[in-house]
């Protein structure tokens, strides 16, 4: 046999395996510069990542010249914790949270436009629009339009009931969110 065939076969290194986190819903709050793009370029950075934009809420705050960015994304802990701080790093950004393990408070608007031709459509949908403590804004001869704020799922729970009389129109915002303060708490970055 010649020297080749009795040598040994070289192993390929054995590749470490990289543990990612869960995949699961972050909720990431920016307090941005109110400037032209800087929407774009965040938009940019998430997808950049493979991710895609679930919820988005933008509105200014109480100080001049700043926003609020409240962002929903569905995605791996380890890769959002890289966009997090890929986010901390553009200039227009002045602080950014991902309030996902945080307690923090969270709310979403929801305007739905319901079919209500009969009087007893009328009073059905007036009476589960009391019970889940919304308001009707706007009424024609056969629609009321409810005006609904709360968490995702009490206002998954009220379009769930409403969908027999007919949904004819829905707008959803993103969710707002904050970080919730607690006695004696430690500031996090």
């Amino acid at each position: 046999m010649s020297e080749l065939s009795q040598a040994n076969p070289v192993k390929a290194p054995m590749l470490r395996e990289t543990k990612k986190g869960s995949v699961r819903k972050h909720i990431i709050t920016l307090l941005v510069r109110n400037e032209l793009g800087v929407l774009a370029r965040i938009a940019t950075l998430i997808a950049g990542k493979g991710y895609n934009i679930e919820g988005l809420s933008v509105g200014e705050t109480h100080e001049r010249g700043l926003s609020r960015m409240t962002i929903e994304v569905i995605g791996d802990d380890v890769v959002i914790d890289q966009v997090v701080k890929q986010l901390r790093k553009l200039i227009d950004t002045i602080k950014v949270r991902d309030l996902t393990d945080t307690p923090h408070i969270e709310r979403e608007l929801a305007l739905v436009k319901i079919h209500t031709a009969t009087p007893r459509a009328r009073d059905e949908v007036l009476r589960i629009t009391e019970i889940f403590r919304g308001r009707i804004v706007d009424v024609s001869q056969s629609t009321y339009t409810v005006e609904i704020t709360g968490t995702e799922d009490k206002i998954n729970a009220f379009v769930e009931l409403l969908k027999p009389f007919g949904i004819m129109e829905m707008a959803r915002t993103g969710k707002v969110a904050l970080k919730r303060e607690m006695a004696n708490s430690e500031e996090d970055v």
